[in-house]
């Protein structure tokens, strides 16, 4: 199954009974698995999950810790990208050039990369010591 068709299928599960903007995302693992995430509102804002998050949740609890290829999709006027919580923990997974998919339901497609959606992001190398 093609990623987008995978964000956009599990995109229908979403619940989203406040906002009702459905997001839905999927994440290729580095065994060429799939892994697919929704977001999950909860009445008492911000404790939901997005959709990002999800995805990236079902990968390492399947066993996988890197993320090849991203594509995320919503009912929107233009592809939305991830929030900065999210682009933070793709950068955990994936490397700054792994592709990311920014769709909407209408057909829009925007085309980036991690490294792009999070430039200087913070990594381990930051927490070394000086010497």
């Amino acid at each position: 199954m093609p990623l987008l068709s995978a964000a956009a299928e599990v995109r229908e599960n979403a619940y989203a009974p406040y906002s009702q903007f459905r997001v839905g995302a999927a994440v290729r693992g580095a065994s060429g698995a799939i892994y697919r995430g929704c977001n999950v509102e909860n009445v008492a804002y911000p404790e939901g999950t997005c959709a990002e998050a999800g995805a990236i949740a079902a990968m390492v609890a399947a066993g996988e810790t890197e993320i090849l290829e991203v594509c995320v999709i919503a009912d929107s006027p233009t592809p939305v990208p991830p929030c900065g919580g999210c682009r933070q923990k793709l950068a955990e997974f994936a490397r700054h050039d792994v592709p990311v998919t920014l769709a909407t339901v209408s057909g829009q497609q925007l085309q980036t990369t991690v490294g792009d959606l999070l430039p200087g992001r913070f990594d381990a190398g930051h927490m070394e010591r000086a010497t």
